[in-house]
């Protein structure tokens, strides 16, 4: 398995003349099977931080390394490859596709891609694990916001990925459901030893991470266990 090192990167945005440093000089070494959250106020660059981190943006400048090689420097097919082999993304909004099914939201980032099983019996296993083994045809407006996060987990979770990153995964959620989500996270971390990296607003939840990042005005602040 293998982490991530995030050497001097940075990340500036520019739009109508405009430079905006969203990330500063962050220096980060992040280790297989690690249960990490990202804190800070809004605009502080947790968002940023992650989305580099998984590969869906990349640093103005600065070195990702993912297992000592530089994953910035990837063709466009080779980071979509790396994205499936590798990472989990759980999103705040779902993003499930509304005329789909629980069960052919699971399968679809599976469509397409040459993989050892059999598809569809991959998915019913990955609901059955997030509790909806009886929500299999349900589409999203059937299912209240916790059974859509979990089915949204179920996608991130079908072809095993070694890292799941989580962008506010219990933002839009009461806090009984956002409790047992978060519980969900904690087992998979224990129990696939699937690395674990989240966002949140929620300092009690951030606290229960075994690292927490802290961020200020795109500057990594503190990073502790």
């Amino acid at each position: 398995m293998s982490g991530f090192h995030l050497n001097e990167v940075w990340k500036v945005f520019e739009g109508d003349g405009i430079k905006t440093t969203a990330i500063k000089n962050v220096n980060l070494t992040l280790e297989p099977g690690d249960f990490v959250s990202i804190v800070g106020p809004s605009g502080s660059g947790k968002s940023t931080l992650l989305s580099l981190i998984g590969t869906l943006d990349t640093p103005t400048s600065g070195e990702i390394l993912y297992g000592g090689k530089k994953v910035s420097e990837y063709s466009a097919n080779k980071l979509a490859d790396f994205r499936f082999e590798e990472i989990g993304f759980i999103f705040q909004q779902f993003h499930l596709i509304p005329t789909l099914t629980a069960l052919e939201n699971v399968m679809s980032p599976l469509l397409g891609r040459k993989v050892p099983y059999n598809k569809k019996e991959r998915a019913i296993e990955m609901l059955e694990q997030v509790g909806l083994h009886n929500k299999l045809d349900a589409l999203p407006s059937q299912l209240s916001g916790g059974q859509q996060q979990r089915v949204a987990i179920a996608r991130a979770l079908v072809h095993e990925p070694k890292w799941l990153l989580a962008d506010e995964p219990t933002g839009n959620l009461d806090s009984e459901t956002g409790e047992s989500i978060f519980s969900l996270l904690t087992t998979l971390n224990k129990e696939k030893n699937c690395g674990v990296i989240f966002v949140t607003h929620d300092q009690k939840l951030a606290d229960r991470a075994r690292m927490q990042i802290k961020m200020k005005d795109g500057e990594m602040v503190s990073a502790h266990a």
